[in-house]
């Protein structure tokens, strides 16, 4: 049974390249986003089938539409509680954003930098961890709005 699953998860994949392939305004945008560090194949794939499927008007847009905006724990004087994601989008784009942020906190230079002030003024990881993708989402949608190659602020 195991070796049936292998043999569709590769299968699927493989169609999900063609697909990509076949259409080459969506193979140009996945290259685009591949250009980002911390974005990879599935993480792509999955940005470009979600940007490019409404008509996002902003990257906050999108990052709200993801679940990825910080929604405030207050009433009143006696609660205030930390501030947590949303959640409000879908669950599966949001897990691969996480391992694409705990990737892009190494090697890519504008969100380890947000990473290490967030740290530096006291954030939790998870909250530091959860700016990172919001602020991938923000750099996707920057690329495909752009049509250009990531590059970082500081170049």
């Amino acid at each position: 049974m195991l070796a049936a699953l292998e043999s569709e998860a590769r299968r699927l994949r493989q169609a999900i390249d063609d697909h990509f392939d076949a259409h080459p305004p969506l193979k140009r945008d996945r290259a685009l986003l591949k250009s980002i560090p911390g974005i990879g194949p599935a993480l792509s794939a999955r940005l470009v089938a979600t940007l490019r499927s409404r008509d996002f008007r902003s990257a906050r847009q999108a990052a709200a539409f993801l679940g990825l905006v910080p929604v405030l724990e207050e009433s009143g004087t006696s609660v205030k509680l930390r501030s947590r994601l949303s959640k409000a989008g879908a669950p599966g784009i949001r897990r691969k954003l996480y391992m694409g942020a705990v990737v892009a906190i190494r090697r890519n230079p504008d969100i380890s930098d947000q990473y290490a002030r967030l740290k530096a003024r006291g954030k939790p990881s998870l909250s530091a961890l959860g700016a990172a993708m919001r602020k991938l989402v923000h750099l996707a949608y920057g690329v495909l709005k752009s049509q250009s190659e990531y590059r970082p602020q500081g170049a």
